[in-house]
């Protein structure tokens, strides 16, 4: 399938077929209205500007009280409350490009939605620009070069649905209402990384429009560097409108599901995953999860596992978790990958008040075994959880420089969350989570940036390791006054 044919034909059209043109748009701007700089401060942006805006755009832009607004601004998270002041839903790249360039010359705090899973909520913002990328969905497969093209506001179960279909998988996540952008800038772990690699390490071009508003082709043949940068340095230069990913024949059948065992066998269990985990075949992926929820209600230890490798080795891959004993609750067996996953969509816990810290581990010691256990305190009014997910396998034998992303040593990724009900105070509930990983974070070698928090720059500088400089570079040239800022923030070289 040709690339530029299907970007500029196929989704454009479909996109367009279906956005709601009508009176959402078509009236006027009543007034100027109220924004953010990019950097803090107040400005106004005045009202024949927006609607010169609003009359070049081909989707939507949402002011407050727009049909749509509240339903745009809103992120997972639902502890976010922030009200950007405008909104633009584009049709395709040529809005985009339109919208960043009047959020660089407006000067305005910019953030983009893909899905809405940023913890921290970067994907919205207080009196900026949102770009929302709901709008431009699609993805297409090209069976014989086996490979995927995918529109920047795409989500991760969309993809899995098209692929799966026809036999071919990448790695994509482990919950199917993620943003493919979000989750593929920032590295992409999934079920199947262990396998096939990094959401990122399958991105073979993308289509991406950068601050200075131009669309930019970058592969290992186009923009070297800007391929390089966008796979790991997560939104710092720019929008992309179209991923092109690498896709692997696969079966459709997986072995998969979760081994429940009662919580007084954690520490046992978090001995036994250490080992497990760094020695499994790179088609095994397991993920360690102490769990204590709300209400009182008695914690539980979860394997939650996915086999992907021959039918006839699956049972010699997870003899060392069935040797554990019996669980009380073995949902593992046969199951279609994407029903896989979609499993986790209803559990994931960002439809309510939500905080989250994560780091990567090189090593797996038994004095932090020793520390989460000690330091783990369930609590009535919130979800208490610790959990793993698994790296190594195809992840770590890619070297540490040959993409952004440098953590390739690490042998899992650590977390340490709490949610609660809405409304609630936060402040008790997220200060348990910083006092534990407080005695946590020794351990730890960086973290996923796509959980990032509001970290201090200096703790973002360094966990790009020896990679800083050239993105600094990088970001100079496609990015110079930090547009794109509201990420793990990479700052233009001087």
């Amino acid at each position: 399938m040709d690339r530029r044919r299907f970007i500029g034909c196929s989704v454009a059209a479909a996109v367009a077929a279906s956005l709601p043109y009508g009176r959402t748009w078509a009236a006027k701007v009543a007034g100027d209205v109220a924004a953010v700089r990019s950097g803090g401060g107040a400005t106004t942006l005045a009202a024949s500007d927006l609607q010169q805006l609003k009359d070049s755009l081909r989707g939507p832009l949402l002011l407050a009280g727009d049909p749509g607004y509240d339903v745009a601004r809103h992120v997972r998270n639902q502890s976010i409350d922030k009200h950007p002041a405008l909104i633009i839903q584009p049709s395709g790249a040529a809005d985009v490009r339109t919208a960043v360039n009047f959020a660089r010359e407006k000067d305005l705090l910019l953030a983009v939605k893909c899905g809405g899973h940023s913890y921290a909520g970067k994907s919205t913002c207080e009196g900026g620009m949102q770009i929302d990328l709901s709008s431009m969905r699609d993805v297409r497969v090209d069976t014989a070069a086996r490979k995927a093209w995918v529109y920047g506001g795409s989500l991760l179960g969309e993809l899995d649905h098209e692929a799966m279909s026809l036999g071919l998988v990448t790695t994509a996540g482990t919950v199917s209402h993620t943003g493919v952008g979000g989750l593929t800038l920032g590295a992409g772990f999934g079920r199947l990384a262990r396998r096939f690699g990094l959401a990122l390490d399958n991105v073979k071009s993308v289509d991406i429009v950068n601050a200075d508003g131009q669309l930019r082709h970058a592969s290992a043949e186009e923009n070297q560097d800007l391929y390089w940068a966008v796979r790991g340095g997560g939104g710092n230069f720019g929008v992309v409108t179209a991923f092109e990913f690498d896709l692997h024949p696969m079966q459709r059948q997986v072995i998969g599901g979760a081994m429940i065992f009662p919580f007084d066998r954690a520490r046992e269990l978090l001995l036994a995953y250490s080992e497990i985990s760094q020695s499994a075949p790179d088609d095994l992926y397991v993920d360690a999860i102490m769990s204590a929820p709300q209400g009182g209600k008695p914690g539980v230890f979860i394997f939650d596992t996915c086999y992907s490798g021959p039918a006839d080795q699956a049972d010699k891959a997870l003899a060392p978790l069935r040797k554990l004993g019996k669980p009380i609750a073995d949902k593992t067996g046969p199951i279609d990958y994407v029903a896989l996953q979609r499993s986790g969509d209803t559990t994931d816990p960002r439809v309510e008040g939500t905080y989250l810290k994560s780091g990567f581990i090189d090593a797996f010691p038994a004095k932090l075994v020793d520390t989460i256990v000690d330091g783990f305190v369930a609590h009535p009014d919130r979800n208490t959880t610790v959990f793993f997910q698994s790296c190594g396998g195809a992840i770590g034998k890619v070297p540490a420089d040959a993409t952004a992303f440098p953590h390739r040593r690490a042998v899992n990724n650590m977390f340490a969350a709490v949610s609660w009900p809405l409304p609630g105070d936060s402040a008790a509930h997220v200060g348990y989570v910083k006092s534990l990983w407080a005695t946590l974070e020794p351990y730890t070698n960086g973290y996923y940036t796509n959980e990032v928090s509001n970290e201090a720059q200096a703790v973002v500088d360094a966990n790009y390791q020896g990679n800083l400089g050239r993105l600094r570079e990088i970001k100079k040239r496609y990015d110079p006054g930090n547009l794109f800022r509201l990420n793990a923030n990479i700052l233009p070289a001087a």
